[in-house]
């Protein structure tokens, strides 16, 4: 390898922020929008300037979750998991999203997004907002988390505060605990570039080694925790006292390469292109190929390289050069990296610093899980997450298990997690002799592994595992119990929006229906036989299910409302989803707002919709609730002239959900249930004054004005509604 000082990449350039370019960034990133939004043609829904990109408004979505950490109504370890979420997140939609257009742009694809932009605007708009997210997450945990954690007795020591005794323990530390897993790689003749993996921080080291100025790389492995914590009779601090495992490494790094100078260190981190692409017409076992797929992704497109401020062109450019970095995807800090890391510090032990915990009531408990089927037969019941235990649905399944008259068992499962107790129970009805039928999703996204290990356990005892359908991602959360009774057989569903996850049905607001109604069992039935087998039905007596039939379901609703409203009938949209993107819907809800009709849109995430434009979405408001829970319950109202009509289920109105996915919205037939999640539910919702934040017509997101201490905050109000009440 030619001397470090000699490889000095001619012709790039750095900007104050610290992107690399060669060529420059365009002029302007994105279009302005007009001024006098009465100079849009009502008639023209296809004009770009009505529809906000997909990615930047994704980004918006990740500032609100960043707004939570500078809250002070949330208790201090509850911002800093804010912050900590707000840098996974980014972390994801660089290995995912951003990376999908650089895909485009590697691979000289240029097409225009729905908001007019061409691929290369989209990457330079995109990569704009996210430097500024970046520097907005240093300033948050720099000038507000830090010292306050500091106020509170959690302190972090930079190496300008390390006292004698501070180093003397570190020293040790370094000796028994870090040094044994280290790994130092030369980068000469000799040994070729080390591969760089995906999420990894490394320290990039300059070294004088028998004359030469060498390069090496030391990967921060992740069996080492991010902080280290100095004991109170060393610091003579009292609470929790960390240093950064970072600044021990380049502290000591001497001691990796001894009989040589040290003469520069650097931190760096880099994320890369983890989309799994699976050609599934190639794939001859698609378990299999899933699970080559994912080996192949380690060598994916680098998405995002973080450097030090301080390292020198020469240095990066080796980075660059080796790991085959496009332009623009390199950005300087001259703070910490991966505040992802810093979930870590939600472990501690400081009840005081974090949502006071609560206790969900159970719908079906161990008491009276023997009789919860019968329970079901007799009515429709609501189950509404973590507001309610996910326990209730554990034990449906286990009542099922366990009832001697049960046959048959059905089940979709999407995002399982690593420690799941439905699989176990599944399990055990396989070994007792029950006939149960699987569908592991492999293709769930950043599950992959964990759906691999459980896909296989099952298999082993018995269970009919089907990994999904041809070129669809299976996204219904359905379990289906068959029972053989006196009368005959009869059927008993839970549908839901939420996957079938205990640790995530504790973060997440989800609702679940259980049903034993016949024509709904009849086309759950019917859905599990277009996954597990080669029907394929597209026409159901209730369910609406992609991709078939929610697109044409959801059009249908809304140009019915289009028409009462024409002819002078009651009307309204009230929809609660994670994301609305889709452009036909997106025009349908035009066309409803110009013909009069109030519309409600509580969108968690992106939404593509501009509303409060003079006639063309004047009567549509969006908002979206941030809080302590993650908002993820589909809810879909129409007032039908007063025949009045619910959804509730998986599917998002995104063109992955509509026409990519297999999903399933259920109506909500149970007056008593539709009452409570129209006027309890998404009431409380619109009524939120704390976390609710409005949509703009320019695309930006403005807090309620009126935000008090004593406002109504939707999740706060629903916590204390169900703790009193017990269940619906």
């Amino acid at each position: 390898m030619p001397s470090v000082r000699k490889n000095m990449k001619k012709g790039v350039s750095t900007t104050n922020s610290g992107t690399i370019l060669n060529n420059g960034r365009p002029s302007k990133a994105m279009p302005e929008l007009p001024l006098d939004w009465e100079n849009l043609d009502p008639a023209d829904l296809k004009n770009p300037l009505l529809y906000i990109n997909r990615e930047l408004s994704w980004l918006e979505f990740n500032q609100r979750v960043l707004d939570q950490a500078y809250d002070d109504m949330h208790p201090l370890l509850e911002r800093v998991k804010f912050l900590a979420i707000v840098g996974t997140n980014l972390d994801e939609f660089f290995m995912i999203r951003l990376a999908t257009i650089i895909k485009k742009i590697v691979n000289n694809i240029d097409d225009l997004s729905q908001d007019g932009l061409t691929t290369r605007r989209q990457f330079w708009a995109i990569r704009e907002r996210a430097e500024k997210m970046l520097n907005d997450m240093t300033q948050c945990w720099e000038k507000t988390l830090k010292p306050q954690l500091r106020e509170k007795s959690i302190v972090f020591l930079d190496a300008a505060d390390y006292t004698d005794q501070i180093r003397q323990f570190l020293s040790s530390y370094f000796l028994k605990e870090i040094y044994p897993v280290l790994t130092p790689l030369a980068y000469d003749p000799g040994h070729p570039f080390p591969h760089i993996s995906n999420l990894s921080t490394s320290l990039a080291v300059v070294i004088r080694h028998q004359g030469e100025t060498r390069f090496a790389r030391v990967k921060i492995t992740a069996v080492l925790p991010r902080f280290v914590r100095i004991p109170e009779q060393v610091c003579g601090i009292s609470g929790h006292v960390f240093v950064f495992v970072e600044d021990v490494l380049k502290d000591h790094m001497q001691e990796l390469f001894p009989g040589t100078k040290i003469e520069e260190i650097y931190l760096f981190r880099m994320i890369r292109d983890t989309d799994v692409v699976i050609q599934e017409d190639e794939a001859d076992d698609l378990l299999q190929t899933v699970d080559e797929s994912l080996k192949r992704v380690r060598y994916g497109e680098v998405s995002m390289l973080q450097v030090e401020q301080n390292m020198p062109d020469r240095i990066l450019n080796i980075l660059i050069e080796n790991t085959r970095a496009m332009e623009g995807v390199v950005t300087r800090t001259d703070s910490r990296m991966n505040y992802g890391s810093l979930m870590q510090l939600y472990q501690l032990h400081r009840p005081q610093l974090k949502d006071t915990p609560f206790s969900p009531p159970v719908l079906f408990s161990e008491h009276n899980r023997d009789t919860l089927l019968e329970r079901i037969k007799i009515q429709d019941l609501l189950v509404h997450h973590p507001f309610e235990s996910f326990v209730s649905v554990e034990n449906f399944i286990s009542a099922a298990v366990n009832d001697p008259n049960v046959i048959v068992i059905k089940m979709t499962l999407y995002r399982i997690g690593s420690n799941s107790p439905i699989v176990d129970q599944l399990i055990q009805a396989a070994e007792a002799g029950k006939q149960v039928s699987v569908l592991v999703e492999l293709k769930a996204r950043f599950d992959e592994k964990n759906n691999i290990i459980w896909a296989k356990r099952l298999e082993e005892v018995g269970v009919h595992v089907v990994y999904g359908v041809m070129k669809l991602k299976t996204h219904c959360k359905l379990c289906l119990v068959i029972r053989k009774e006196s009368d005959g057989i009869r059927r008993y569903m839970h549908i839901g929006s939420g996957n079938y996850n205990r640790g995530t049905a504790q973060i997440y607001t989800d609702t679940g229906l259980f049903t034993a109604n016949d024509e709904i069992g009849g086309d759950v039935s019917d859905v599990f036989n277009v996954i597990t087998g080669y029907s394929n039905k597209k026409d159901y007596k209730h369910l609406l299910v992609a991709p078939a039939g929610l697109r044409p379901g959801i059009m249908r609703m809304i140009e019915r409302e289009i028409l009462h409203a024409r002819e002078g009938r009651e009307t309204r949209i009230i929809i609660k989803a994670n994301g609305l993107t889709d452009p036909e819907i997106i025009r349908a809800m035009y066309q409803a707002s110009q013909a009069g009709i109030k519309i409600d849109l509580i969108v968690r995430g992106i939404c593509c919709l501009r509303p409060g434009i003079k006639g063309i979405s004047e009567n549509i408001r969006v908002i979206s609730v941030v809080g302590r829970f993650l908002e993820h319950s589909r809810i879909y109202y129409f007032l039908n002239g007063g025949q009045e009509n619910m959804y509730i289920g998986s599917a998002d109105l995104m063109e992955r959900n509509l026409d990519k996915r297999v999903e399933v919205l259920c109506p909500v037939l149970d007056p008593k249930i539709m009452e409570h999640l129209k006027n309890m539910v998404l009431g409380s919702v619109l009524n939120d004054s704390v976390r609710a934040f409005v949509l703009q017509s320019n695309g930006k997101y403005e807090r309620l004005k009126n935000l008090q201490k004593d406002g109504i905050d939707s999740q706060d109000y629903l916590l204390n509604w169900y703790a009193k009440s017990g269940n619906l």
